[in-house]
């Protein structure tokens, strides 16, 4: 089956076309052309649609535990959303549950994807291999020192489909903060695992660390290449110790995710890291956890009671700790126009592109002939008004 897209512009990951018209046949994009004559009205602007490495569920369900109509349900809330691929997210969980998680989630993504759910393409896995001193919400008895065994054992219960994995860098980040660390820089199990995962097309994601910025070069030396969600969980900069944080925001040879939603995250200093990153290395994430989408209330996450209010979630127990975040992508890309100033095309860059570029696979989002017709709408002032996946029109995203 044939038909046409048509808009004001169309933002690709190369440029913008004027007076778009798109052909799509059979879910594919056969054709992009341009009428400006017929199409001189026309106020809309087609993206590409959005691409999050980074949710842990939505809908009340959460995806270390989730029943494949469970995860039907979720990728059918991203897709509302703007949302055409995604990697589930895992938590710190004991390792038999966690192998049983990436066991499930791996049998979905060898699964098809109904026509209007994002499609899962991969895993990230967060956690265990994160330090104590900056665990966040994951449990501190499922903490696991970096091990190329472990790591080995849940990339087979994962079918191969581990794409990122958070780890921290130090020495001994697994040990309690209370506990000795080791002095200095210098080879590490952590520096170990990220080569070793890196030699299989993993991409590693420093995160959840105290690490100085001494700890956090030879990580990036042996191949890690993003940021998990900056400056949350991360060691606090100072101008005589950077930390991974200085390291992560000045070192152009790492991408790192930020969570925009204005409470993980201070509107100047969103401006500072995009700054810092530019507009090739920035990615916006949304952390999201079960309760995306879902009124406010009594949540768990990681086994752990959460409290959920209109803009955040935190930890029941211990207020003051953020359990992940109800963001949606559309909205992260939103705030970012507002917080920065940032263009429509730099702020859906970042939602886009910059993580399919991160993990090697450029194409998920390119828009031009051949490439899947994943499309987001937008009207005059920049709101997402509709979301095509394969071709076909989604339902308008809830406000």
């Amino acid at each position: 089956m044939t038909h046409t897209l048509t808009a004001r512009r169309l933002i690709t990951d190369i440029g913008t076309v004027e007076f778009p018209v798109l052909t799509i046949t059979d879910g594919l994009i056969a054709d992009i052309s341009s009428d400006p004559q017929a199409l001189a009205h026309e106020t809309d602007t087609l993206t590409a649609a959005f691409f999050d490495i980074h949710t842990h569920g939505a809908m009340n369900h959460d995806v270390m535990h989730v029943t494949p109509a469970e995860l039907g349900a979720v990728q059918r809330f991203l897709a509302t959303h703007g949302v055409a691929h995604y990697l589930p997210t895992t938590v710190t969980a004991p390792v038999d549950t966690t192998l049983r998680a990436l066991e499930a989630l791996a049998n979905a993504i060898d699964s098809p994807t109904a026509e209007n759910e994002a499609t899962p393409i991969g895993i990230h896995l967060e956690g265990p291999f994160l330090s104590h001193a900056k665990r966040g919400v994951h449990p501190i008895a499922d903490l696991q020192p970096p091990s190329i065994e472990l790591f080995d054992r849940f990339q087979t219960a994962a079918h191969g489909h581990i794409k990122l994995v958070t780890i921290a860098p130090e020495p001994n980040a697994a040990k309690p903060s209370s506990g000795p660390l080791a002095p200095g820089p210098g080879p590490s199990a952590a520096t170990d695992l990220i080569a070793h995962a890196t030699s299989q097309g993993v991409r590693v994601s420093l995160g959840h660390s105290n690490a100085t910025a001494a700890e956090t070069l030879p990580a990036i030396a042996a191949g890690a290449s993003s940021a998990t969600h900056t400056f949350n969980a991360m060691r606090s900069m100072d101008h005589r110790e950077p930390g991974i944080l200085g390291t992560v925001l000045t070192d152009d040879r790492l991408f790192a995710e930020l969570i925009c939603d204005g409470v993980h995250v201070a509107p100047a200093m969103v401006r500072l890291w995009l700054r810092a990153k530019g507009l090739d290395r920035a990615i916006l994430v949304t952390d999201a956890m079960s309760a995306a989408g879902m009124p406010p209330g009594p949540y768990t996450l990681a086994g752990q009671p959460v409290t959920v209010t209109n803009d955040r979630a935190v930890l029941t127990n211990a207020p003051e700790t953020l359990a992940g975040s109800i963001l949606t992508m559309d909205a992260a890309v939103a705030n970012l126009q507002t917080f920065t100033a940032a263009s429509l095309a730099e702020a859906t860059r970042l939602a886009t592109h910059n993580p399919a570029a991160m993990l090697g696979i450029p194409a998920l989002t390119r828009l031009a002939p051949g490439s899947s017709a994943n499309l987001n709408r937008f009207n005059a002032t920049n709101q997402l008004t509709a979301t095509y996946l394969r071709g076909t029109k989604l339902p308008t995203p809830k406000p």
